[in-house]
């Protein structure tokens, strides 16, 4: 069975994104972009919502020749590109960048992903993640809390049906005041 890892930039307040889905305040840093990036390497398979893909699609694909970009930029955008990925969408038409499209039952597609032979997978997005922290598949959660309040947005964590107990399984600050941690899901 494949794991399942949830992890995105964070507010301190619990934000993904703040009202408007801005997320102007998630500047990350080269440890930020390099931590990210080592996740991504150790992934198989890189799940997404619609709002998500057409953030990271929009400039991901060519970040690493745009001027400036550092090295830590260019390796995550390299990766970000060379992994395989599944968005899930009912209203897109379709998708590039090693990019293959789920238009039926999220939730079920997941399922059966997990259940496959494999290495680990993430999901990135609120409100796919939230579809399957319901349905209690994410085995991993992954939080990069910025050191910002922003009052509002689009949650980590979605309402839950039952508690999910956790186990701490990692925690780091950055320099740039970031704090990485790391949760198991207890089953």
């Amino acid at each position: 069975m494949r794991k399942l890892i949830y992890g995105m930039n964070v507010t301190l307040d619990g934000y993904t994104a703040a009202p408007g889905d801005d997320i102007g305040w998630s500047v990350p840093s080269d440890e930020l972009f390099r931590f990210w990036s080592d996740q991504l390497q150790a992934t198989e398979l890189s799940l997404y919502g619609r709002k998500l893909w057409r953030t990271m699609s929009s400039y991901w694909p060519t970040a690493d020749r745009q001027p400036g970009a550092t090295p830590a930029e260019t390796e995550f955008a390299r990766r970000w590109r060379d992994m395989p990925k599944a968005v899930f969408s009912s209203t897109i038409g379709e998708v590039d960048w090693n990019t293959r499209l789920v238009t039926g039952d999220a939730v079920a597609e997941i399922t059966r992903l997990k259940a496959g032979d494999g290495g680990p997978m993430d999901i990135a997005g609120a409100t796919l993640a939230g579809a399957a922290m319901r349905a209690g598949l994410i085995d991993e959660y992954v939080l990069a809390t910025a050191p910002v309040l922003v009052g509002g947005g689009t949650p980590f964590f979605t309402a839950l049906d039952s508690w999910v107990n956790l186990n701490l399984v990692e925690t780091r600050t950055l320099p740039c005041g970031v704090v990485l941690t790391r949760y198991g899901t207890r089953r």
